[in-house]
């Protein structure tokens, strides 16, 4: 499998005009302590979420780069509850024999929490139940809402959250920018199959500093 470098990326030369902050959002998926904290549910696990830390360090610089000029910043969060666990979910956990552990991200519990990076007023804020942050909620209005046409994609996990949502908004006819060392997986081959599948098929690949770059 090639590596993430190899990956035909954007430079920040041509970013300028490919990313005006006007009409661009930057979103940032699912940094929750469930996800990213050692106290969460996937640290609980033993995972090393060292590679982790590294790209919400990189989310944090993007922020304050975007912040300066204007860019709309959009936070996702996954919220659970047991009244709208999808009845599919429980029945692949069920055949997986993993039901009945510890939900993720429960309502009002400390691992639903964001980690480390907050928004601010005139952020968007977006709740969703399971991956697609299109799903059953009103970002694409509150992004049309804004004039927004082009998404910056950072977050976890790759394959999954990061990878739903970028689909999402192709399909609704978004421009889908993913900054590959601004996204993780807790395994690395997950996250570059994740990137080599959606560069080949609906987004272009960049890096954090070469965003920063392009918005300076």
């Amino acid at each position: 499998m090639a590596e993430v470098l190899d990956l035909p990326h954007v430079a920040a030369r041509d970013l300028e005009e490919m990313l005006p902050p006007a009409s661009t959002a930057l979103v940032v998926v699912d940094i929750q302590n469930d996800f990213a904290a050692a106290e969460g549910l996937v640290g609980r696990f033993g995972v090393d979420l060292d590679p982790i830390e590294a790209v919400i360090d990189r989310i944090e610089a993007m922020i304050a780069a975007a912040r300066k000029v204007g860019v709309t910043i959009a936070f996702m969060r996954v919220v659970t509850r047991p009244e709208t666990d999808s009845t599919a979910l429980k029945t692949l956990m069920a055949r997986r024999g993993s039901g009945g552990g510890e939900a993720i991200c429960r309502a009002g519990q400390p691992g639903a929490d964001y980690y480390r990076l907050f928004p601010e007023s005139g952020d968007i804020e977006i709740e969703k139940l399971l991956f697609d942050s299109f799903h059953g909620t009103d970002l694409d209005d509150q992004l049309k809402a804004r004039k927004i046409d082009t998404v910056v994609m950072t977050g976890i996990t790759t394959e999954c959250c990061v990878d739903s949502t970028a689909r999402g908004a192709f399909h609704r006819g978004y421009n889908v920018f993913v900054v590959s060392d601004a996204c993780a997986a807790y395994e690395p081959g997950l996250h570059t199959g994740s990137l080599l599948a959606l560069q080949k098929n609906l987004a272009l690949l960049t890096t954090a500093q070469d965003v920063m770059e392009a918005w300076s």
